[in-house]
């Protein structure tokens, strides 16, 4: 996995997710449950692994995962954790620097971790902080919360498809911005049901031979009271939609 667009609003962000995955890997719906600390979290679980990929909070914090730092990496099983679990870890820490710095990721396979929050004063974006580990090494990096964002899995496409890839992403946001200064939620979700390349097995909704396909659409809009989460299971149509408001 995946396939992930970041785009700023004035009372905060879009965040849309594609998941690229085996079909068995598949939710039908969002939970909603608290952590240690007793803060409200919404995700849609994995089938198999129990984790999730994506996860936004009643603090108005958003992470989500794609498989792979920077290349394609050899895997050199057993892993100790999922990573679908080490991201509903992250919020059961207080200091999202701490967690980034200190969590154990020893003999955890390799991850681009990305990490949404709202500011608490104003009405904007406070920060958009990314995390690669490529099974060795950390890299964090601190990406503008005002500019849009495009990420995809190193694991499943190569640079070349992933220049190709953002490049269908920014024509996309050079047609509309003319028309609307944030485009719509809706809209988004068009996209990551229709960006093409041209290459069925690259395309956003993607396909390879069933072995690997997109299997859901996940989509996250924060404002400054609340974040909605909207779940499209692609394989068997089921919808879901659930709101938590902030603390």
């Amino acid at each position: 996995m995946c396939t992930v667009t970041y785009l700023p609003k004035p009372s905060g962000y879009i965040l849309t997710h594609n998941r690229d995955e085996a079909a068995s890997r598949s939710s039908s719906s969002i939970v909603r449950e608290k952590t240690t600390q007793g803060i409200t979290l919404l995700f849609p679980r994995d089938a198999q692994a129990g984790g999730t990929w994506i996860a936004t909070s009643g603090k108005g914090q958003t992470a989500c995962l794609l498989n792979g730092a920077f290349v394609l990496h050899t895997r050199q099983l057993p892993y100790r954790r999922s990573r679908g679990l080490l991201l509903l870890d992250f919020f059961d820490w207080d200091d999202p620097d701490a967690f980034f710095s200190d969590y154990d990721l020893e003999r955890i396979e390799p991850f681009t971790f990305l990490y949404f929050e709202k500011s608490t004063n104003e009405m904007h974006v406070q920060r958009v902080t990314e995390l690669r580990w490529d099974g060795k090494n950390r890299f964090i990096k601190e990406l503008s919360p005002q500019a849009p964002h495009f990420w995809c899995s190193a694991t499943l496409y190569p640079p070349a498809i992933q220049i190709r890839r953002e490049q269908v992403f920014r024509d996309w946001l050079n047609h509309q911005l003319p028309i609307s200064t944030t485009p719509s939620p809706q809209s988004m979700i068009t996209l990551h049901q229709t960006g093409s390349i041209g290459d069925p097995e690259n395309n956003f909704v993607m396909n390879r031979a069933g072995r690997v396909q997109t299997v859901s659409i996940t989509q996250v809009k924060v404002d400054q009271k609340n974040a909605q989460m909207r779940y499209l299971d692609l394989l068997g149509g089921n919808k879901s939609e659930r709101q938590v408001t902030h603390s």
